[in-house]
């Protein structure tokens, strides 16, 4: 079945709106407000996977819209009919495959301007589209004035003014989407000699495609492979002919077709926005516009990334989450009065001591995992989740992005790939999947090399600078070896894994201060989220362990480790750390908290054992999904790779810090 030809059948999932309900697609280019107007239409009834045959992820969701369901799908974004990017075409295969029956194009009003051009590609291409102009907030406060009624009048389409993240213009859009009627948009006259070739190449095409004649011959003529493999298929024999006309206009108009369509374009739009879109001739620059400019520059963006994570990452997550919360809970709560209590219950109730042990032992399900999960993990995902959804909701990761995008290709990244990056400090697990929004197959293995190697998840971080910072310079030590590290690796990375780096561009929203709710809700999902992957494996890791005491599997592991301990300067002991953090990098961070507690670790060792636990092995969660997303010949050469590079590094900072006497 051809990608133009519109699908009889549904394939809706299991969350999503019926058979044969209102299917509404969401698009536009990234960072315009797509996802907050998806998460403000669905609420909660959302469904998250990959689309077929790629590693792009899709939401879909169910709105009750006007008395019926209606199914909602934001799809990645994008900047035009003609894609660069997998998310590009992923976002044109769901309009054509998927049929939607309306199409929200969403735009950010201050730059309806070069915007638009996607609108008029959307419009002519028949689709049925209403057209959303957020952020109209900002534009405001920007002295921008735009004629609404006007702008829909020339379009012949629904326009709509809204700040979704305010709830402005929602219920507009619910009843545009509830009473749409497919009119007759007004479609954009080119220029002469291109609408000469518009009808040369239209006259040749069959019918039966999603998008109109006029937009596939336009994409023909701009040479999209995609569409001419289809439209070979669905042409046949006709084909021939259709293809001898293509090369013919294509190589009177060689290297200039591009541009002539997008300057068109442009003219086009500027006619359209006459007394439609006024601006000040000279914009009102705020304190916002200021500091946004500060964050991109090296000059200013380097102090301003250091304060965020002195005060979000070190006083937030690490000072606060995992020392004044981590001591009340596990040590308060769990020390004092819950393991106590839950002790003398279990051992009244289970006359048998081994069995004992499995829930209120030394390794118990209740005393250790859940202690562990709850006392020590849990403050610290928590404060970490919180601080990144502020930092997500300000608008400043796209700032970032660009900071760090020249110092990330030279390891071979983009700018792109500091949202992972950032993300592996939560959870590298969900890191790790979020990687499937990097370009190219060779950014995405050195992301996951990266943050399978040096990247630590919120809760290691967290026990790791309450732990260290106890000792002067040794934290300073642990961020200067993980940074080295990581610059080193990704270098290497770089020269050695093939492929071309791709280009980065990215739109910036607004620089806003975070709502309150926005903030709660995405740190609610993704402390669900964390919560249910997490609770099992803690559960699993202490059976695991049981099971390992009892049949003293755990003290032969302990003695094989005991000579690898001893190589990087560690007692007997920390071997237990290292097996812990095979189950979760969380849970060998509790386990090296508990050594430091028993005062088994001097600064020196201590030092040794955060870089090597951090340096160390992923977790089995995030093995899994390293192998389900590179493959699993991948996944073990990185498994390999960073065991053996763990304790090499251990080995060497042991020897250097005893050979210089620091610490």
């Amino acid at each position: 079945m051809s990608l133009f030809q519109r699908k009889s059948f549904c394939h809706a999932p299991v969350s999503a709106a019926p058979c044969g309900a209102k299917r509404v697609a969401l698009v536009g280019n990234p960072n315009v407000g797509k996802s907050v107007l998806f998460n403000a239409l669905t609420g909660s009834y959302v469904t998250v996977s990959n689309y077929p045959g790629t590693s792009v992820e899709v939401a879909r969701g169910t709105a009750a819209i006007g008395g019926e369901n209606v199914e909602i799908i934001d799809t990645p974004g994008m900047y035009s009919l003609l894609p660069i990017t997998e998310e590009e075409r992923v976002a044109r295969r769901i309009l054509l495959e998927d049929s939607p029956d309306i199409v929200i194009h969403v735009v950010d009003a201050r730059n309806l301007e070069r915007m638009l051009a996607m609108t008029l590609q959307l419009v002519e291409a028949g689709l049925p589209v209403i057209l959303v102009l957020n952020i109209m907030d900002e534009a405001e406060r920007l002295g921008i004035a735009i004629d609404v009624p006007l702008l829909a009048k020339r379009l012949g389409i629904p326009v709509i003014g809204a700040a979704v993240g305010r709830k402005r213009g929602l219920a507009e859009i619910q009843a545009s989407i509830s009473r749409f009627k497919q009119d007759s948009p007004a479609v954009s006259e080119y220029g002469r000699w291109l609408e000469n070739d518009i009808a040369e190449i239209t006259g040749l095409l069959g019918s039966g495609f999603t998008l109109s004649p006029r937009a596939v011959a336009l994409l023909l003529l701009q040479r999209d492979q995609e569409i001419t493999d289809l439209v070979r298929i669905a042409e046949g024999e006709r084909f021939a002919a259709l293809e001898a006309k293509i090369g013919e206009k294509t190589y009177a108009r060689r290297g200039s077709f591009h541009l002539d369509l997008s300057l068109e374009r442009r003219n086009i739009g500027e006619k359209l926005l006459q007394g439609v879109f006024i601006a000040p001739d000279k914009r009102k620059v705020t304190f916002g516009d200021k500091l946004s400019r500060w964050a991109v520059r090296p000059l200013t963006g380097v102090p301003l990334l250091i304060v965020v994570l002195y005060f979000g990452l070190y006083q937030f997550v690490g000072v606060f989450g995992a020392g004044t919360l981590v001591d009340f809970l596990e040590g308060t709560i769990f020390e004092e009065h819950f393991n106590p209590w839950i002790e003398g219950i279990v051992k009244g109730a289970v006359p048998w001591p081994v069995v004992q042990e499995l829930f209120v032992g030394e390794y118990g399900v209740i005393t250790l995992g859940l202690r562990y999960a709850l006392g020590i993990i849990l403050p610290i995902v928590a404060t970490f989740f919180l601080f990144f959804s502020m930092l997500e909701d300000s608008g400043y990761f796209p700032r970032l992005a660009l900071l760090v995008d020249r110092l990330f290709k030279k390891i071979g990244l983009t700018g792109r790939a500091v949202i992972p990056m950032v993300l592996g400090f939560g959870c590298d697990t969900m890191a790790t999947m979020v990687t499937r929004t990097l370009e190219t197959v060779r950014e995405r293995i050195i992301a996951t090399l990266l943050l399978a190697l040096a990247i630590p998840c919120s809760a290691q971080l967290g026990v790791i600078m309450a732990l260290l910072s106890q000792a002067p310079g040794a934290l300073l030590i642990w961020f200067l070896s993980l940074l080295l590290i990581f610059l080193l690796v990704g270098v290497l990375a770089a020269r050695i894994i093939p492929g071309e780096l791709p280009m980065f561009y990215m739109e910036l929203p607004p620089l806003r201060l975070p709502q309150l709710s926005n903030i709660l809700t995405k740190t609610y999902s993704r402390m669900q989220w964390y919560l249910m992957e997490i609770l099992p494996l803690f559960i699993l890791a202490s059976v695991l362990l049981w099971i390992g005491k009892i049949t003293y599997l755990f003290d032969k592991m302990t003695a094989w480790s005991t000579p690898v301990m001893a190589a990087i300067g560690l007692p007997r002991e920390a071997a237990v750390a290292f097996i812990f953090g095979f189950f979760r990098r969380d849970y060998g961070a509790a386990g090296l908290y508990d050594l430091q507690t028993r005062g088994l670790l001097n600064p020196r060792q201590l030092t040794v054992a955060a870089v090597t636990l951090t340096l160390f092995i992923p977790c089995i969660a995030q093995f899994l999904i390293i192998k389900k997303e590179r493959g699993l010949r991948v996944a073990l050469a990185i498994g390999i790779f960073v065991s053996f590079f763990a304790f090499g590094s251990g080995y060497l900072l042991n020897k250097l810090l005893a050979t210089t006497g620091v610490l």
